[in-house]
């Protein structure tokens, strides 16, 4: 059944943290000792693993948010280390093991393994059609063991969200730099401050703000402008509306089961990151 929009909000909020353990320095030592040469070659070994052997414009155009030239940087390089298979079993056996100590003695509860079947049987119940990487995992086999399905099925939910996300860009006409333009000024922070593009050239960066200013999205201080501001709220609440689908299998008592069964996981696996 439909949920509020809210409440999907929640929903990703509380996934999150519980998905992202897979880029912790757990799962990036994992891929270490097999031969990557540093995080990012993990972290595409593994994120684009579902894919197959795609070529770097295939997982360029999945991820949509990374610059020219950066997919290519790591991919096809990886593949001649490890398999997508092989990369698929490390990246779930170390991210499975990094949630279990983020979270402690949580792992153990029952309410995990409640969370795990819910969020479970959310992941696989949405339509794939138009969510690439989110296919590709939900090919893959479910984990059998709680603390590894729940992070399986809350990886499911980001990316199906995510792939979601994709789509408003595009609809709203923003790229993917562009993208983290905007995420960096919701944050308060200049562009050039931001992690994901402040390593960019200047020039480069600059030609990214500039057409975003030329839209009246960003002003002449690289500020958001009211424009900016309400194009960003619109693409958030349109990628909460792309991501309701996969909770309507959920009854309402099922979706706020899962929401106050996730809240001390999420908030455990978070604040564990602070560390």
């Amino acid at each position: 059944m439909p949920h509020a929009q809210a409440e999907i909000h929640r929903m990703f909020e509380l996934v999150e943290p519980i998905a992202t353990v897979t880029f912790s320095a757990a799962v990036n030592d994992a891929f270490l000792a097999l031969g990557m040469r540093n995080y990012w070659d993990g972290y595409f070994a593994g994120r684009a693993a579902p894919l197959g052997l795609a070529p770097a414009a295939v997982v360029h155009a999945v991820f949509y948010n990374f610059a020219d030239g950066e997919v290519a940087r790591h991919i096809p390089w990886v593949w001649g280390k490890i398999t997508p298979q092989a990369a698929i079993a490390v990246r779930e056996r170390a991210s499975a093991a990094a949630l279990r100590q983020r979270i402690g003695e949580l792992a153990e509860s029952p309410d995990l393994v409640r969370a795990a079947d819910l969020a479970a049987r959310a992941a696989v119940s949405a339509p794939a059609e138009g969510r690439a990487l989110y296919a590709g995992l939900r090919a893959l086999d479910m984990p059998d063991e709680p603390v590894a399905r729940l992070w399986h099925a809350a990886t499911l939910l980001r990316e199906f969200r995510g792939d979601g996300h994709n789509a408003a860009l595009v609809a709203h006409g923003i790229g993917g730099t562009e993208a983290h333009v905007l995420m960096a000024l919701a944050l308060g922070m200049r562009a050039e401050q931001f992690g994901r593009i402040g390593h960019l050239p200047e020039a480069q960066l600059a030609a990214v703000v500039d057409r975003l200013r030329e839209r009246g999205l960003v002003d002449a201080d690289g500020g958001f402008t009211d424009a900016g501001r309400e194009i960003k709220r619109r693409i958030e609440a349109r990628t909460d509306e792309l991501a309701a689908p996969a909770y309507d299998v959920l009854t309402a008592d099922e979706f706020g089961e899962l929401t106050a069964k996730l809240e001390p996981i999420a908030a455990a696996a978070e604040a564990a990151v602070d560390d």
